[in-house]
């Protein structure tokens, strides 16, 4: 039987923030990037927690990210903030530009934030969630290498360019979605992969561009397909749009991680767009949410978009992380 290994979230914090400084993180970025790490595996999403570690490492030691730069924040208009990541981790720009964005949506009621020249490869919903508790709305998009074929091209031309929301609520836990254009995220697939799981049907196609079951038909040179078929295809063109020719980050088919042999992130960027909402609804805001929210329970609705993860949150809180003995050996010895 396999050894259960079980890290408290504060020990396991620490073992990704050494592991990270191992490979040339600077000490905020580490501190940053392992409190994501750690909130998404906390939060039961597996797929952007340690199972990303192998991905950060091999992008480090290609020379495609640079870890030890600090971005370069440009106040542009009253309700405009851009910020050149300098080819470093989004989540790095984000926190450098938050009090500026906070400042500034106080003021005008609403901010957009583009970030580019930069490298996401965490949950998304980990960027707006922090938004909400403060009180604000928030929604943000993030583009990527092309992965999904999308209205019958022959290969992929967008990425699964995910989008995240979230919602404040008044005495209660904000309302959170986080979703790639994807039928399956990319990081669903890439552990469908390794667990050797199939996948369910309408998920990708192979090289050929026949339908397939099999994860790693798809990552070697098929497609992954949108949600909705043109449905999801439409909003991830949105998000290219929002990020790449709004925001000024390179577009998916720009990307040129392939140049630098290992690497897996992609130099894109981010678009967030923040909006104070008692200023918007003359202070009717929580009200509202609240009799929606009201509404849906008598309808019979059980579970709002984050329970899910808020439930996984607190347990995690009280028994720690399970972590694999593969995990282990990496944050100990990578």
């Amino acid at each position: 039987m396999a050894e259960i290994i079980k890290l408290s979230l504060e020990e396991a914090r620490a073992k990704v923030v050494a592991l990270l400084s191992r490979h040339g993180v600077a000490a905020k970025t580490a501190e940053i990037l392992a409190e994501v790490i750690i909130a998404a595996e906390r939060d039961g999403s597996y797929s952007h927690g340690f199972s990303r570690l192998a991905g950060y490492i091999a992008t480090l030691r290609s020379g495609w990210v640079s870890a030890d730069v600090e971005p370069v924040v440009k106040d542009v208009a009253p309700s405009l903030v851009r910020v050149d990541a300098r080819n470093g981790f989004t989540q790095v720009a984000m926190r450098a530009v938050q009090p500026l964005a906070e400042r500034k949506c106080r003021e005008t009621g609403v901010v957009c934030v583009n970030v580019f020249n930069a490298h996401h490869f965490a949950a998304l919903w980990t960027d707006v969630e922090p938004w909400a508790e403060r009180g604000y709305v928030a929604i943000t998009f993030v583009n990527s290498r092309p992965r999904m074929a999308v209205w019958n091209s022959k290969k992929p031309v967008l990425g699964t360019n995910p989008m995240a929301f979230a919602c404040p609520r008044r005495n209660a836990q904000p309302i959170v979605w986080d979703q790639a254009s994807s039928v399956r995220s990319q990081g669903d697939v890439l552990i469908a992969s390794r667990t050797k799981t199939p996948l369910p049907d309408g998920v990708g196609v192979d090289v050929q561009g026949r339908p397939t079951t099999d994860a790693n038909e798809i990552l070697s040179g098929g497609s992954l397909l949108p949600f909705g078929a043109h449905k999801g295809a439409s909003v991830a063109f949105m998000a290219e749009i929002m990020v790449a020719a709004l925001g000024g980050g390179n577009l998916g088919f720009e990307d040129k991680a392939a140049d630098y042999p290992g690497a897996v992130t992609c130099n894109t960027g981010q678009t967030l767009i923040l909006i104070d909402p008692v200023a918007t609804s003359a202070g009717r805001f929580f009200t509202r949410v609240d009799d929606l929210v009201d509404f849906f329970t008598q309808s019979g609705v059980e579970r709002l978009p984050g329970a899910r993860r808020h439930k996984h949150r607190q347990e995690s809180a009280l028994n720690g992380l399970t972590v694999s003995a593969e995990v282990m050996q990496l944050l100990e010895n990578g």
